[in-house]
């Protein structure tokens, strides 16, 4: 029987668990929330749950020793000390974030002790690069030239669960979705090089209509050049990966920026409105509103001050306690008042919008996926993370994969069979074909 130690049991840890005990794999879960294991287990004689806390290195190395392959769901900072235990131990690591600097140094050492470092296996990032190199690969394979390629991503609430102003519910790191708007981006645009910071990214935002769904919100996220050479498309005039939200996201997470609520700093009060007051160097709260409004440019009863005052920034209610951070502190916040309730759905959105040219033809692939959270099972966001991590887990353990070094699913060897099986999960995109006019 293979052993998967498991590093974390957050949101998007059930479908995994799942999936590996159900085909006979002992699985070994450590995380700090020993009940939250155990429930993941749900009595099934098939694993272990050990209290284990991240700064245990000696912890880390023992239980790696013991196991045949690794998949860590901690937050991706912590990735690096587990990928050093794996080379050690010559055990195979599996994790859903993207690719550092700092793993991408340890693909030497990995190839000489022959293990795979296998990263970027979740959804964004994870299915839209396996589901664009399908489409990419193909094209090249029927002479075809990709010329643009824009790729759009976001987990959101199910239209009938979108009832908060903000037009958002958390099904992953609220910590992790807040950082994310404070990253810059780079990309491609008609053969020019963009570059913005983030209080830039508001400029960027366009609308998409998603059949289903309705108009969403995009604005670019991350490097997109980063994938020029790792996707083949050295070259290309258009190269752009985006985020998707409902309209009114992108402002607000400006407007939080610019009050300084997701720095890093610790909290200099004790409730919401005395916090945002010092920030605005106000003595304390009385003008609040006003004085909001004038240092954001906005009127007074904008959009963004109604969801600030709904969320209870503009009310003396006390910050989360231990909240080591402001980011942190509204992260606590927002997670209380911006929750799934029970049996509401989430959705989880892509489209890769390619432009290709076979001589004198220009054609259109426009790939989809709209996937729905479960009523009262799976959401949709643990579905599409935990499910393709799952899956590359049981191939490096059958050795269907062996190349070692660090590695993200952009390879035929990786994806396809991945692909393949999320299908018969009912996940997969559909695709729309159209001939442009010259």
């Amino acid at each position: 029987m293979s052993r998967v130690l498991l590093l974390g049991a957050g949101l998007v840890a059930p479908p995994l668990v799942d999936y590996l005990v159900e085909r006979g794999i002992w699985l070994t879960i450590a995380c700090n929330n020993p009940e939250r294991g155990e429930a993941l287990l749900r009595g099934r004689p098939v694993g272990a749950v050990l209290d284990w806390a991240a700064s245990d290195a000696e912890g880390l190395d023992r239980m790696v020793a013991h196991s045949d392959l690794v998949v860590s769901l901690l937050p991706a900072s912590m990735h690096v000390e587990v990928a050093e235990a794996c080379i050690h131990r010559r055990k195979h690591l599996v994790t859903t974030s993207y690719v550092s600097p700092e793993m991408r140094a340890l693909d030497a050492r990995a190839q000489k002790a022959g293990v795979v470092l296998l990263n970027e296996l979740g959804v964004d990032p994870g299915i839209d690069h396996m589901s664009a190199m399908e489409v990419i690969h193909r094209a090249q394979r029927d002479g075809a030239r990709v010329t643009s390629f824009r790729s759009y991503c976001g987990g959101i609430p199910a239209p009938e669960a979108n009832d908060n102003p903000f037009g958002y519910k958390f099904s992953w790191s609220p910590v992790g979705v807040l950082r994310a708007a404070t990253r810059p981006a780079r990309f491609l645009e008609g053969g020019k090089l963009v570059e913005r910071a983030a209080h830039e990214l508001v400029r960027e935002v366009h609308p998409l209509e998603l059949p289903g769904v309705g108009t969403l919100e995009a604005y670019p996220n991350r490097d997109a050049t980063d994938y020029l050479s790792l996707y083949g498309l050295d070259g290309i005039a258009t190269m752009y990966r985006g985020t998707l939200r409902y309209p009114g996201w992108t402002e607000t997470m400006q407007a939080l920026r610019l009050l300084g609520l997701l720095e890093n700093d610790p909290p200099v009060a004790r409730h919401w409105d005395q916090l945002l007051a010092a920030r605005l160097g106000l003595p304390d709260p009385s003008g609040l509103v006003s004085q909001l409004a004038a240092f954001l440019s906005l009127p007074p009863a904008a959009p963004v001050i109604e969801r600030l005052r709904w969320l209870g920034l503009l009310s003396p209610r006390a910050l989360p306690r231990h909240a080591p951070t402001v980011v942190e502190a509204l992260a606590g916040l927002m997670q209380e008042e911006l929750a799934y309730r029970p049996g509401e759905r989430d959705l989880l959105v892509m489209q890769h919008r390619f432009e290709l040219e076979r001589g004198p033809r220009r054609e259109r692939v426009v790939s989809s996926l709209v996937c729905f959270g479960e009523s009262g099972g799976d959401s949709a966001m643990a579905r599409t993370v935990g499910l393709p991590a799952a899956i590359g887990a049981r191939l490096l353990l059958e050795g269907r994969f062996t190349t070692p070094g660090v590695h993200i699913p952009v390879l035929q060897g990786l994806y396809e069979p991945i692909l393949a099986e999320l299908a018969t999960l009912g996940i997969a995109l559909t695709e729309t074909h159209e001939e442009l006019v010259a």
